[in-house]
C-alpha cells in the first residue's frame, strides 16, 4: 500500500508554541504521532518477504489419462493350420523313421510332452511296454504329459491335442491310415509329421486334411 501522506497546513494551535531560535538553530517542531501504518511493498532490487502462492488446480485436461478401449473380450486369433511335412518311408522303416524324427525334435529343443506319436500297425514297443500295467496306468502317463506318447491308430482319438503329432503309416488297412492322418492333422498344433508311403498319404492329405 502507498505511504499516508501527511496533514497539510498544520496550525500553530494544534502544533504548539514554537521556540524561538537559540543559537542558529531551529528549535524542533512537534510533529503529531501518525497512527499504525501498513507495512511498505518491498522495492526493486529488495528482497520482501515471499508472496504465499495459491495452489495450482489442475484440469482433466492436465492429467494425462489412458483411454479405455472397446469394452468386451478381444476377437480371437484365428489359429494357424499345422505344417505338415512328409518323410518317405515303407511301412517296415515308417517306424523308425517316426523315432529318428522324434530324436531330431529333442535334439532341437522340443520337450518330450510336446510329442504325439500315432502308429497304423504295429503298436510302438514302449505303448505295448506300458499298456502290460494296465489301462489305467498307460493313459496316466499321457494325463502326466510329462514324456512322449506313443498312441495305436485305434485309441488314438482319445490322445489330447499336442504341439507335435508323429504318424508312422506301418502298415493296417487304408481305412486305418484314411482315418488316423485327419485325426493326426487336428491333433497337431504347429507341426504334423508323416512317414510312410509318400502316394498313399497324399492321397489322403489331399483329400480335405
Amino acid at each position: 500500500m502507498p505511504l499516508i501522506p501527511e496533514e497539510p497546513q498544520i496550525h500553530e494551535s494544534a502544533q504548539g508554541p514554537r521556540a524561538t531560535p537559540a543559537s542558529g538553530r531551529t528549535a524542533p517542531t512537534p510533529r503529531p504521532v501518525p497512527g499504525p501504518r501498513p507495512a511498505a511493498p518491498s522495492r526493486p532490487g529488495r528482497p520482501g518477504p515471499p508472496r504465499p502462492t495459491a495452489p495450482v488446480q489442475r484440469t482433466p485436461r492436465d492429467v494425462a489419462s489412458v483411454k479405455p478401449g472397446p469394452s468386451g473380450p478381444a476377437a480371437p486369433a484365428a489359429s494357424a493350420a499345422p505344417q505338415i511335412q512328409l518323410i518317405p518311408a515303407s511301412a517296415e522303416g515308417a517306424l523308425d523313421s517316426a523315432e529318428e524324427a522324434v530324436d531330431l525334435l529333442l535334439e532341437s529343443g522340443r520337450a518330450p510332452g510336446e510329442v504325439l506319436v500315432i502308429t497304423t500297425g504295429a503298436q510302438h514297443p514302449w505303448a505295448d511296454h506300458e499298456l502290460s500295467f494296465g489301462e489305467a496306468s498307460y493313459w496316466a502317463q499321457h494325463d502326466a504329459g510329462d514324456d512322449v506318447f506313443y498312441a495305436d491308430a485305434a485309441v488314438a482319438s482319445r490322445a489330447a491335442s499336442r504341439p507335435v503329432v508323429v504318424v508312422a503309416v506301418n502298415g493296417g488297412p487304408d481305412s486305418v491310415a484314411a482315418t488316423a492322418l485327419p485325426l493326426a492333422h487336428s491333433r497337431a498344433g504347429a507341426l504334423l509329421i508323416v512317414c510312410g508311403n509318400p502316394q498313399q498319404i497324399n492321397s489322403v492329405l489331399g483329400a480335405g486334411v
